[in-house]
């Protein structure tokens, strides 16, 4: 199972090629909440997305040979232009596949670092990549189901400690378990008071129903905005690190996600896509039981969002104050 020296070892692994992202602390949105708001801002990692981390960590720890023969990854946008990214850092060849419904924005800029695009239905994303794979005798990288994968979305938690060693808790987004496995693993073993939730669309109640049931169960394919949470299934080396490090996950609807958005934009001046915006719809919404002077830090997993998407926010109401 993924260790405390795993992550470690994969912060001195990808240092080099990405950013130590800022933790802000948002005091205007304390009274919308109900609690002391800090976020982490992987918004403005260098693909504008956690998931550099990641994908730098697996490419990084290929052989020469393996790298050579190119990189596959399925993706509904931020993990494949992470493996695009690294792919072009280091000389070799990327294929993504992509669900129909990911975004032009993400569609365009995996293009833009020059990998090639299949595209598929969701729920074939990853026969898909298989095959591909296969065909051209390349390496996958998944995007959570991989212990380097989750060890290097793991050096997010071992950052938000340094930067803010008094937190109380984090809340992260959820979706085949990658981030939230890498970061409960790394945080538990460093700081096992801290309380690391996650938050789901509630379309796609994966975790909560496999949490639940006590192994990895498979949901339908039900729409919601957080287009970046796709995964149907939690990943079978993601779901043990979870089980055991992570302490609630909590289905979250749309309308929450979307209000979540729309005070984060307005009030807090941070522009995240809707995916980075479940936690904060968690407690928004009261799946969340937060309280006054608790310290809770919000990953906000990625930023990467059209304008066109904000249309959507006309009609959204902000939240009311908590008494």
């Amino acid at each position: 199972m993924l260790s405390l020296d795993d992550i470690l070892q994969s912060r001195e692994r990808i240092r080099p090629y990405i950013v130590k992202t800022p933790l802000i602390r948002l005091a205007m949105l304390d009274d919308y909440l109900g609690c002391e708001v800090y976020v982490k801002a992987e918004c403005m990692q260098t693909i504008g997305a956690f998931k550099l981390r990641g994908a730098m960590n697996k490419a990084l720890s290929l052989s020469r040979e393996e790298l050579s023969r190119g990189l596959v990854a399925a993706s509904s946008g931020n993990h494949g232009r992470g493996v695009a990214y690294a792919a072009k850092l280091l000389g070799t060849k990327a294929t993504i596949i992509m669900p129909y419904t990911a975004t032009q924005l993400k569609k365009d800029a995996v293009r833009a670092l020059g990998a090639d695009i299949v595209e598929c239905d969701n729920a074939e994303r990853f026969q898909v990549a298989a095959r591909v794979c296969e065909e051209l005798g390349a390496t996958m990288v998944p995007p959570f189901n991989d212990e380097a994968v989750m060890a290097g979305q793991g050096t997010i938690g071992c950052e938000v400690l340094e930067q803010c060693p008094e937190i109380d808790r984090l809340v992260l987004p959820v979706a085949g378990g990658g981030l939230i496995g890498g970061v409960s693993a790394a945080v538990k073993a460093l700081a096992p008071t801290v309380r690391v939730c996650g938050a789901e669309p509630d379309a796609r109640p994966r975790y909560a129903k496999s949490l639940a049931a006590g192994h990895p169960v498979t949901v339908e394919n039900g729409t919601t905005v957080a287009d970046a949470l796709a995964a149907l299934t939690p990943g079978e080396l993601c779901f043990p690190v979870v089980q055991k490090n992570v302490d609630e996950v909590v289905p979250v609807s749309d309308a929450y996600t979307l209000s979540a958005m729309k005070l984060l934009l307005t009030e807090g001046k941070i522009l995240a896509e809707p995916s980075s915006c479940v936690p904060l719809g968690a407690v928004l919404q009261g799946a969340l039981d937060v309280k006054r002077g608790e310290k809770v830090c919000f990953v906000l997993s990625g930023g990467n969002v059209a304008l066109e998407q904000l249309d959507v926010l006309r009609g959204v109401a902000l939240p009311p104050l908590k008494a």
